[in-house]
């Protein structure tokens, strides 16, 4: 049973993943032209993986015969000062994500909608690397402080990813 305000908070949802990956790729943008362009990739593909998590909530509202809105997309944030900066942002932006995702999905159990609460159930787990992984690189970050060669090491090393 899809509720109108499952619905309604879905759609939201899906703006906002959309939003997230054009957030990433304007961080993207901040790498490249820093000449990281490991950390870029990174990014890159972490834009693509935020579109692909509104398609997957795209493709519950098509199943479940809900109806589709679709609002503007938010203008990034495009001023970074460095990676350490990028990342604490990257780590803000993955725990509003959570809180987001979490009241999504009280809001199905309160509204009785199975669907949803299955569907959502990938997300929170989702969540959880998500944070994880902006952590992990926030505190690489931090323990490399001014070491220009460990950052380019770290650059080498995200560069790899989906390698």
């Amino acid at each position: 049973m899809n509720t109108s305000r499952v619905v309604q908070a879905i759609n939201r949802q899906i703006n906002a993943e959309i939003y997230s990956g054009y957030l990433y790729l304007a961080m993207a943008a901040y790498f490249e032209s820093a000449s990281l362009p490991g950390f870029a990739g990174w990014m890159k593909l972490q834009a693509q993986e935020e579109l692909q998590h509104a398609m997957r909530l795209f493709d519950h509202l098509a199943d479940v015969g809900a109806p589709m809105a679709f609002d503007a997309i938010a203008k990034p944030d495009t001023e970074f000062t460095s990676p350490v900066h990028v990342f604490e942002k990257t780590l803000a932006h993955e725990q509003e994500v959570t809180r987001n995702i979490h009241d999504l999905y009280a809001l199905a159990v309160a509204e009785s909608d199975y669907p949803a609460q299955v569907m959502l159930q990938w997300f929170v787990a989702e969540q959880v690397e998500e944070e994880k992984t902006a952590a992990e690189i926030l505190d690489t970050l931090r323990r490399i402080g001014d070491k220009s060669h460990a950052l380019v090491a770290l650059d080498r090393e995200l560069g790899r990813r989906g390698a």
